[in-house]
């Protein structure tokens, strides 16, 4: 895994957050409201200014070391760097899904162990699919994108 500076992980954990957070909360606004219209994607972005700084703090100081620690029970340094940064991605979904679940369901809906977990088990499977297909493959093409741009000039 290549080392990083402190100000590339700031910023990729920032566009990452923002990016799957608004996902999720579109997500899940289209689940309370029935349905997704164009108001589903204005009403999402209300929750942002909440959730993508509660993301960014879970994410930045707790989840990734956790997450890396428990993807190298699975994956070795000799893996593929894709392999490896598929791991990672798992364990971060795993970790911070549940986490946010549980911010959302104190903040927005009626907080009780029940909701916590209906959350968390309809999020699962759509942050699982949006951070592996989408979202994670996206925000890492950005950062390619700006790095070659950066070699560039």
């Amino acid at each position: 895994m290549q080392k990083q500076s402190l100000l590339r992980r700031i910023l990729f954990t920032v566009v990452m957050a923002a990016v799957m957070v608004y996902g999720m909360i579109v997500y899940n606004v289209a689940l309370n409201t029935g349905g997704v219209t164009g108001q589903t994607f204005l009403m999402a972005l209300g929750e942002m200014k909440i959730m993508v700084p509660v993301a960014f703090i879970l994410e930045f100081f707790v989840v990734e070391r956790l997450a890396i620690k428990l993807a190298f029970t699975v994956v070795t340094p000799k893996d593929r760097p894709a392999v490896i940064t598929y791991a990672i991605s798992l364990m971060i979904i795993c970790i911070m899904c549940p986490l946010m679940s549980l911010v959302a369901t104190l903040l927005f809906k009626n907080a009780s162990f029940g909701t916590w977990i209906q959350t968390w088990g309809m999020n699962m499977p759509t942050a699982l699919i949006w951070q592996m297909l989408y979202c994670g493959p996206f925000v890492r093409l950005i950062f390619r994108l700006f790095d070659k741009a950066v070699k560039k000039a």
